[in-house]
């Protein structure tokens, strides 16, 4: 027990009563409370960013040598945080991985109770199917997939494809909620339409099917184009300077919601994407929760803790809770798309935010 080694100083009674302790694993708050109860957030992940080229270049030796199986099996390489002890996370909340599919190959269906997303860097030509409705998907294309649903993947090209794919894995791992099943409908697709029955039913501004039912937790909406994503930052960008739309010039941010009740598309997992004007130095954020950064386009100088790295295309980087980050826009500007457990911490009354050292409260958010 921390804090309670110095027996020199402990009166007879004082050691046995401790002895006491360890015989009916008993652990007393006041040896523990510096650990425990920390004046603010001391997370064991660290900053760290990995290289897209690095990753795409193991994801193929892997699609020559680890075919994918029946079973529920996916061919995704997960970004493991070098302060979380080996485990497969990028934070204690969320898990980050590239997937990759040989051309003309499929990975089999199956479902499980984790919350999931796919978020497209390049290529094209892969199709996902979630309880029978086809999704093609294309660079840019984020597509959330809400816990047990039946899905599976077909690349139906001649090309390779890869992407990132973002879970809560290591949230429910903690919570022992895991729960997962094999099998499903077939990998493929009996059609593959140019807009699948989610987006026909609810891909329209401000439009929803009356009579439709409505999924109870998460969003209906299978794929957010990345066409609507990039006139929407344009927009936003319209209004530089005025503060009532965005955090500072030349920056835009919008956040993938659920067309229904216009929160968060999942119920633990938060999907925004950010444009940087070419050279804009952003602001310092810091925030209670975690997240994992992905360049889109562009490039960056990116500052998280004591940790910096010149960034590019596709390139990753985790932001532990309380780190502040910063960007520094390159001279092409920077299109970033960041995901992050910002959902949990809201429904618990944990959140808390500091732009530029100034605070927004306990449930302050940007």
């Amino acid at each position: 027990m921390a804090g309670m080694h110095d027996e020199d100083r402990l009166s007879e009674a004082e050691v046995e009563m401790y002895a006491e302790f360890r015989r009916r694993q008993l652990i007393p708050l006041w040896t523990e409370i510096g650990d425990l109860m920390p004046r603010s957030p001391r997370p064991r992940a660290v900053p760290h960013a990995w290289r897209w080229s690095e990753l795409l270049a193991v994801a193929r030796t892997a699609g020559v040598l680890v075919p994918v199986g029946r079973g529920g099996e996916r061919r995704a390489i997960a970004l493991a945080n070098p302060g979380l002890a080996d485990r497969p996370y990028a934070t204690p909340t969320l898990w980050a991985a590239i997937q990759y599919l040989n051309p003309l190959e499929s990975a089999p269906g199956h479902r499980h109770s984790q919350n999931a997303f796919r978020f497209v860097i390049e290529g094209e030509g892969v199709w996902t199917i979630v309880n029978g409705d086809a999704v093609s998907m294309r660079r840019g294309d984020f597509l959330p997939q809400p816990s047990w649903n039946w899905h599976s993947h077909v690349n139906v090209s001649s090309e390779e494809m890869a992407w990132i794919d973002g879970l809560d894995i290591p949230l429910q791992h903690a919570l022992d909620a895991t729960f997962f099943e094999p099998g499903g409908p077939d990998s493929a697709p009996d059609e593959r339409p140019e807009r699948s029955r989610s987006e026909r039913l609810w891909g329209h501004p401000g439009l929803l099917p009356a009579a439709a039912q409505v999924p109870e937790r998460a969003t209906p909406l299978l794929v957010y184009r990345w066409e609507h994503t990039d006139r929407a930052l344009d927009d936003q960008l319209a209004f530089d300077g005025d503060r009532a739309v965005t955090d500072q010039v030349g920056h835009a941010v919008v956040r993938y919601t659920d067309p229904v009740t216009g929160g968060d598309v999942l119920p633990t997992i938060r999907a925004e994407f950010h444009r940087y004007r070419s050279g804009v130095a952003g602001l310092t954020y810091r925030e209670v929760g975690s997240s994992v950064v992905q360049v889109f386009d562009g490039s960056a100088t990116v500052k998280v803790g004591d940790e910096a790295w010149e960034l590019e295309r596709g390139d990753l980087f985790v932001v532990p809770s309380w780190k502040p980050w910063r960007v520094q826009a390159g001279d092409a500007g920077a299109d970033l798309f960041r995901f992050s457990d910002a959902p949990v911490m809201e429904r618990l009354g944990l959140a808390r935010t500091q732009i530029d050292g100034a605070s927004l409260g306990a449930d302050g958010g940007h």
